[in-house]
């Protein structure tokens, strides 16, 4: 039997979007290649998605409902019907409402792996109806878009392709050789063309051929160097003040704050050489156009949302806007508009909200009323959360129902009283908008859906129906949900080509023009039409630094890596789980390269071997993020070391405040769950 091709999108969180084309032979999929049909896959793709046929086939892949009949955490299920676990979730679920109310409910969610179909649409509903908890999503990129959002309206940015016309380009708080891969060839291009290449990172990701300079700063300590150099330009008289007169607000008061910082002050407190700051500033200013890609690196610490800003704002301050390749580039969310209300209507928002990053926090405390039911999806909270211990204890607790609803047995699942078995992304259908590269692209099924899985929508909508609600929504099917969804879809003033998404296509944008240039074809979407220099989502004390409680003397990173996507992945990743040292770290602590080490603090303790790379700045250690338990010597990862403080501006999580000691174990002695 020949092998047929299909086209779709990949949905992993990722700015890229990619067009794909799986082959499938007998409905299995047998390759996972990228398409041309798309501005920037350009035919290839990154090996988490080339690889994801091993999770679509896994061993540990759920294939039916499943009800907990040990205790919780010992991996104990036995099988049982779709009716069956729907039934006593919507009992358990109603029991609980009706003696604690609906507040004691939590439905816990990110999303970063979904579209606009799967998503925040029947889900949101059904919670709704309950009067469940509202979760407050701060995992990720909420600093960065409250910033962005205050500043600029959420601008669209500048495209990847336009990164080739660049004179200088810097690339501050981001890996694009590991999470967005497709921006590395046009800035190998833009280098060859002569541009200036410039990297502030705690680790080293591009060779020295390929950038020009890069500055390690330590963690949380990109808003001090972001001032010096704000201060040095107002100094050497390189602010565009005609620009600013015109297009900005707040000048003076990110003027005021810049000026506490010199250039040898801001060196000190982030560890590097001050010429290395003032040669980016001069070559930052010095060149058109010129483009700053801002990561989400840069916010995962208390001045993240801070530092976010002052990065933000020197386009605006060296007047870099009004040609291709030159402002800025973040996330480019803003070039679609999508209100979830238009396709399942109001949602009630007065019940009390919960920050997803102090889950831990919200399962140990002493509420009113207390959380008695916790409803996983599109999560893992168990490896991805701060404090994973207080997590732990917390999905342990015998009084908390919880289901979970995933595509494989996680470290989560193992403490759920009903699984759910969820579809991958090659058995639905959703509609994916980028947040980089600027398409709207749509997601098809491949192949049929793997034992008993099913999608969002249908599980939602059976949930809804079993509940007795008669809300329109919870009789539709996924292809309904996803026509409401395209026609809801506002593309740069127009709507998508609901045939071409439903195909398994890609709809590109008009600004006009397939790539917006800011501040010429695309403009601030803040009230008054202006850029915000101190945006009130900074909070009473704006661009303020808070020193890092520097008690231990190693600061943790767990940056994205090119295994895995968060968590995702992590049933076949890293079997072994290492944290990376700067050989001098190591050295001071007789540590070499496959040791044992103890990774402590007052929050965990990690158990795992110790790699040695010379990329990383010393003082700083790094662990691969969303790691699974099972990959330590003691069953515990990352989010143990990590503290559940979040950031003044949007409650973002602050992973990279953790601080930490490394010490070699003289044996291994495993863990009380025998190191898984």
């Amino acid at each position: 039997m020949s092998s047929e091709i299909h086209r779709t999108t990949c949905v992993l969180d990722c700015p890229d979007a990619c067009a794909l084309e799986v082959e499938v032979r007998r409905g299995r999929i047998e390759r996972i290649g990228g398409s041309h049909h798309h501005p920037d896959t350009s035919g290839f793709i990154c090996g988490k998605v080339a690889g994801f046929a091993d999770r679509v086939y896994h061993r540990d892949r759920l294939l039916h409902p499943l009800r907990r009949v040990g205790a919780k955490g010992e991996r104990q299920f036995e099988r049982v019907s779709w009716d069956d676990a729907i039934t006593e979730i919507c009992d358990r679920l109603g029991e609980i409402r009706d003696r604690w109310g609906g507040e004691a409910i939590l439905p816990y969610h990110y999303g970063g792996s979904n579209g606009l179909v799967s998503d925040g649409l029947l889900d949101a509903l059904f919670f709704s109806r309950l009067g469940a908890t509202r979760l407050e999503k701060t995992i990720c990129a909420v600093p960065t878009t409250e910033v962005a959002m205050g500043m600029y309206g959420k601008m669209p940015g500048v495209a990847f392709e336009d990164f080739v016309h660049s004179r200088c380009i810097v690339v501050w708080g981001a890996n694009p050789k590991a999470s967005n891969i497709h921006l590395v060839p046009y800035l190998r291009r833009a280098k060859k063309n002569g541009a200036f290449v410039a990297t502030v990172d705690p680790r080293r990701n591009f060779s020295q051929e390929e950038v020009d300079l890069h500055l390690p700063v330590r963690p949380g300590t990109d808003l001090p160097v972001a001032l010096a150099m704000i201060a040095h330009w107002e100094r050497q008289g390189s602010l565009d003040l005609d620009f600013l007169q015109q297009q900005a607000v707040d000048l003076e008061l990110l003027l005021e704050r810049a000026r506490a910082w010199s250039l040898e002050q801001a060196a000190a407190v982030a560890g590097v050489e001050a010429q290395g700051i003032k040669r980016l500033a001069r070559e930052l200013a010095a060149s058109s156009p010129a483009v700053i890609r801002c990561g989400w690196g840069i916010e995962r610490n208390r001045n993240g949302g801070q530092a976010v800003a002052a990065v933000l704002a020197m386009p605006a301050l060296l007047g870099k806007f009004g040609v291709r390749g030159g402002g800025y580039t973040m996330s480019n969310t803003g070039a679609f508009r999508f209100d979830p209300e238009m396709v399942v209507g109001p949602l009630e928002e007065t019940t009390r909200s919960i920050n997803m990053t102090r889950l831990g926090r919200a399962l140990g405390e002493d509420l009113a009323p207390p959380v008695r039911a916790l409803f996983v999806y599109n999560a893992n909270p168990a490896v991805t959360v701060p404090d994973q211990r207080s997590i732990l204890r917390g999905l342990a607790r015998e009084d908390l129902f919880t289901v979970v609803f995933e595509q494989v047995m996680t470290d989560t699942a193992a403490y759920a009283d009903v699984v759910l078995p969820a579809v991958t992304f090659f058995e639905g259908r959703d509609l994916r908008g980028g947040y980089g590269s600027f398409v709207m692209a749509g997601v098809r099924p491949v192949i049929e859906p793997q034992g008993e899985a099913r999608s969002n929508v249908a599980v939602f909508s059976a949930l809804g129906r079993a509940m007795g609600w008669k809300d329109e929504p919870f009789s539709w099917d996924e292809e309904t949900v996803f026509g409401k969804v395209t026609e809801a879809v506002e593309m740069t003033g127009r709507r998508p080509d609901g045939d071409r998404l439903e195909a398994g296509g890609c709809e590109r944008h008009d600004f006009p023009g397939e790539a917006p240039i800011q501040l010429d074809t695309v403009h601030p979407r803040t009230a008054d039409g202006r850029i915000h220099l101190a945006p009130a989502v900074l909070g009473s004390e704006p661009y303020r630094f808070q020193a890092a409680d520097d008690g231990l003397p190693l600061a943790l990173i767990t940056p994205a890596g090119s295994r895995m996507v968060n968590s995702t992945l992590g049933e076949s990743n890293y079997p072994r789980l290492f944290v990376e040292l700067h050989p001098r770290d190591a050295e001071a602590r007789r540590i070499q390269a496959g040791d044992q080490v103890r990774v402590v603090n007052d929050l965990g303790e990690v158990d795992c071997v110790a790699a040695i790379n010379e990329r990383l700045r010393h003082g700083v250690v790094a662990m691969p993020k969303g790691a699974w338990r099972h990959a330590s010597l003691n069953g515990e990862t990352s989010t143990a070391l990590c503290p559940d403080h979040v950031n003044v501006v949007g409650g973002g999580a602050c992973f990279n405040d953790a601080r930490v000691e490394v010490e070699k174990m003289r044996e291994f002695s495993a863990g009380p769950d025998g190191g898984r």
